[in-house]
């Protein structure tokens, strides 16, 4: 069976940029498209039905319509919980917003993880491992995104630094980067020059970038080593960060499974320090 989402990801990267947008609402509407025509897909997107087509025969296929079937098929043999639930939830008036947003969110989880590849997950864990200093930067939005990767790594590994972009104190680090240094960099629409400022100049100074994003047309990619793509839409008008925070969990977490002893070990030592401290509240019980 082919797998029209895989195709996409694989190929993505040689696209021209009008494909690009095409192929990054296919990736996370894959639903959606799987029953529009063309017509209405370059309408949705704000391009021209040429380019679909274009896209369609660059990734191997022999028209919109070829692609079009392949993606229906892959949806009908995944039956995944979000299909599912768009399936029940379709044609009802009066859905509330609880059921609703649940829905969204199961759509942004699974249209994140079919826009990463394990060989991509790989060579940023690989990246974590190798770096010395570590520097998860963002703004607005998506400073609970770089709180909470930055959090989990400094107690994991003891490296990993939350720089808020917009208070401009990383200028005075950026200049001592070197290629032992790595930027984990998150930003969406309306996405933040000092965010891109940022990972410019440690770019020119050979850090490494890492850059959690929505799409690859997003301005971050020009200065990115390797891009995590996250599907952020909301029922709002706010960018959702349930994907992003699910994508940061899955690091946090491979991160402590590569070296499992080395975890425990590190954990201990914070656990003896904070007991000596009192830090945690113990609840005590009296005795029978």
């Amino acid at each position: 069976m082919t797998n029209p989402i895989m195709d996409l990801k694989e190929q993505i990267t040689k696209l021209t940029e009008s494909q690009k947008r095409v192929a990054d609402y296919i990736i996370k509407n894959p639903v959606n498209v799987a029953f529009l025509t063309v017509d209405q897909l370059a309408g949705l997107v704000g391009t021209s039905t040429t380019t679909i087509m274009r896209l369609t025969y660059n990734i191997g296929y022999s028209g919109y319509s070829e692609f079009q079937k392949g993606l229906q098929e892959l949806l009908r043999n995944r039956a995944d919980p979000n299909t599912r639930l768009e399936v029940n939830l379709k044609d009802k008036e009066n859905v509330n917003l609880w059921l609703k947003n649940a829905e969204n969110q199961i759509h942004n989880i699974n249209s994140t993880v079919s826009m990463i590849t394990e060989e991509t997950l790989e060579s940023v864990l690989d990246s974590i491992f190798n770096a010395k200093r570590i520097h998860c930067t963002a703004i607005r939005s998506g400073i609970p995104v770089a709180h909470s990767l930055s959090y989990g790594l400094s107690r994991l590994i003891g490296k990993g630094e939350l720089v808020n972009a917009d208070l401009g104190e990383w200028v005075e680090k950026v200049i001592d980067f070197t290629s032992d240094d790595l930027i984990i960099a998150t930003s969406f629409p309306r996405y933040g020059n000092k965010v891109i400022e940022f990972i410019r100049a440690a770019k020119a100074r050979n850090a490494k970038v890492i850059s959690i994003t929505d799409s690859y047309s997003s301005p971050l990619v020009n200065y990115s080593d390797i891009v995590l793509n996250c599907n952020v839409s909301s029922l709002a008008f706010h960018n959702s960060i349930i994907a992003p925070i699910f994508l940061v969990d899955y690091l946090i977490t491979a991160v402590a499974s590569r070296d499992v002893e080395m975890t425990k070990e590190r954990f201990a030592k914070i656990d003896e320090l904070l007991i000596g401290m009192k830090y945690h509240h113990m609840e005590t019980f009296p005795k029978n």
